[in-house]
């Protein structure tokens, strides 16, 4: 984001501030960091973030602060579109890289229009039951603290979702890059899972990336650090 397109970080009514989450990072991770931020340059801010990603995937986190966080509820609602990887030919108990490959499988007789087709096939309104590894609550815990017990639950509440639109942009085998609009609620890492299992070789999701919310777009946001730097100026801007 150049000099001249600076978001507004420190204003009265409160900010959206458009963030490109690090790999790795919850989303709390990044909240709390911005948090510290307003808190050691003298502005006291609440914090808040609208809809969560993984900390596999990276992209577009919309973080609200001050008066702002009362709506962040409307904007949870809006659709979410992301880039990504799936790998073909093996599963993992997360749907993503954060558990171990099994029943891997080979994929050199699957051919792109197959590909193509089950994906087309997706499109439209279905029933998504969350993943064993999802923030979900269940009974006081969250799922993946249950999965990462190793426990599964099965009665998991399935939720309708739609998917707007899934592309697939290139097929390298055994990995295939895509683009999907989804509404609120869609998990992508099912999204992976579930093509795999149509093409009967399994597959999880490999990488992901949120590229919009609504009408916001990953292209106007700031990394964490440039974040944390503009609070800094702004508020020192303040006190000259």
């Amino acid at each position: 984001m150049s000099e001249q397109c600076r978001m507004p970080i420190l204003s009265e009514e409160g900010d959206y501030l458009l963030v490109d989450k690090p790999l790795d990072w919850t989303s709390f991770d990044v909240v709390a960091k911005i948090r510290g931020a307003y808190k050691r340059n003298g502005a006291k801010r609440k914090v808040g973030h609208c809809g969560t990603l993984d900390p596999k995937a990276t992209g577009l986190l919309i973080l609200a602060t001050g008066r702002k966080t009362k709506t962040i509820s409307s904007l949870e609602l809006l659709d979410k579109a992301y880039e990504g990887t799936i790998r073909l030919g093996a599963k993992t108990a997360s749907h993503d890289t954060e558990s171990e490959e099994y029943d891997i499988r080979d994929v050199s007789h699957l051919d792109r229009q197959a590909i193509l087709e089950a994906a087309a096939s997706m499109a439209g309104e279905r029933m998504q039951q969350p993943p064993m590894h999802s923030a979900v609550w269940h009974n006081g815990k969250r799922l993946y603290e249950l999965a990462r017990q190793g426990h599964e639950v099965k009665e998991r509440k399935a939720r309708q979702i739609e998917i707007h639109q899934f592309e697939i942009t290139g097929i390298e085998l055994p990995y295939v890059y895509f683009y999907t609009r989804v509404s609120k609620g869609a998990y992508i890492r099912v999204i992976a899972h579930e093509l795999g299992e149509l093409l009967g070789v399994g597959g999880y999701l490999k990488s992901l990336k949120r590229v919009a919310i609504g009408q916001y777009q990953l292209s106007d946001a700031m990394s964490v650090d440039a974040v944390v730097d503009e609070i800094a100026r702004a508020a020192s801007a303040i006190e000259e």
